[in-house]
């Protein structure tokens, strides 16, 4: 674990805090399929393990500041401030959710928040954080756009087409590479050449003449101090940066429920479904990064045991209250969609 970098001990707190709600939504999503059968139509994608990564990355920018992030979205938006029992009404597609219901978890939007929303095209939202940041650039106020994407959509054309003309345009966008390790169910060794190689992913940079930086997802300082160094590069106008933060999913690709009611889930991680790979999935487990940040923030005064439960129990609570109001909001109604339809 990296140190403080001069954040202040609540800071540090808080950012512990965010791992920790975030971890609650998702094992609440995930919870849902078997409490509440039928209640999710529709894929969701999970990024437990990843939480520190996110909280590190959101924690470097400001107000004004525009994210971006894959379809494995949940933890963006409460790290900017989302309402939580908003999030879980639009993964239950109802009229109180966050995009009325129409959404879903894999298309959650809250522009008002500075989170534009992902897509379920892997490597989309690539090209349209470099899009957002030429609009940041032409409006002169010294925003930033941070977009999130896995190690798979580098291999998408868009990868390269973006970085290509951020680099040429300077733009002020940090492109964060969270690699997990597994593309769906294939290992990333095996779909790319650079970690075939036993090279880092942020390597692929080089090929535009920016930065390219490989750091430990699992560890919010670290993530926080090289996201705040590329986002700094970023404001100055010298243009975009390329993080790659390592970090292991630590549930299955996916889940998801198709009338009548079919369950399309995996049940269990494919690094042990499919390879086999036992050891290596309980070592990841032993390094999840909530606990990990926990003890290092108790270890350093910064943190006591009685304020870690107090945290515990205040995300279970706000959960609780989340998966209450969100199966208590109507559905939309049919009509009210084509509000919604634009030519």
């Amino acid at each position: 674990m990296s140190g403080a970098n001069g954040i202040p001990a609540e800071r540090l707190v808080e950012l512990y805090s965010q791992m920790v709600r975030i971890r609650e939504f998702e094992e609440r999503v995930k919870r849902t399929f078997a409490e509440h059968p039928g209640v999710i139509r529709g894929h969701t994608h999970l990024a437990d393990g990843a939480e520190a990564s996110i909280v590190g990355s959101v924690g470097a920018i400001r107000d004004g500041d525009q994210v971006f992030a894959t379809y494995r979205c949940h933890g963006y938006p409460i790290a900017l401030g989302s309402d939580t029992a908003a999030m879980m009404a639009e993964i239950y597609g109802r009229a109180g959710g966050i995009c009325k219901g129409y959404g879903g978890s894999m298309h959650l939007a809250d522009p008002a928040r500075g989170f534009l929303g992902t897509s379920g095209i892997v490597g989309q939202n690539i090209p349209q954080g470099t899009g957002a940041a030429y609009a940041a650039q032409l409006r002169g106020r010294g925003e930033v756009v941070l977009t999130f994407f896995g190690d798979g959509a580098s291999k998408q054309g868009a990868f390269h087409e973006s970085l290509n003309i951020a680099a040429v345009w300077k733009l002020p966008v940090v492109f964060i590479m969270e690699n997990n390790s597994f593309s769906a169910t294939v290992r990333t060794e095996q779909e790319d050449a650079n970690a075939a190689a036993g090279e880092p992913l942020s390597m692929k940079a080089k090929a535009y003449s920016i930065p390219g930086v490989t750091v430990d997802g699992s560890d919010p300082l670290a993530v926080h101090e090289a996201v705040t160094t590329a986002v700094d590069r970023a404001r100055a106008g010298e243009g975009p940066t390329l993080i790659e933060s390592l970090v292991y999913r630590l549930s299955a690709h996916g889940n998801s429920i198709a009338p009548p009611g079919v369950p399309l889930h995996y049940p269990e991680h494919e690094a042990i479904s499919k390879y086999g790979a036992v050891e290596e999935y309980e070592a990841a487990k032993r390094g999840d990064p909530i606990p990990r940040f926990r003890a290092h923030l108790v270890e350093t005064g910064a943190l006591t045991a009685e304020r870690a439960a107090e945290i515990a129990q205040a995300a279970q609570a706000e959960m609780q209250h989340a998966v209450d109001f969100g199966l208590e909001s109507p559905f939309p109604e049919p009509h009210e969609a084509l509000t919604y339809v634009y030519a």
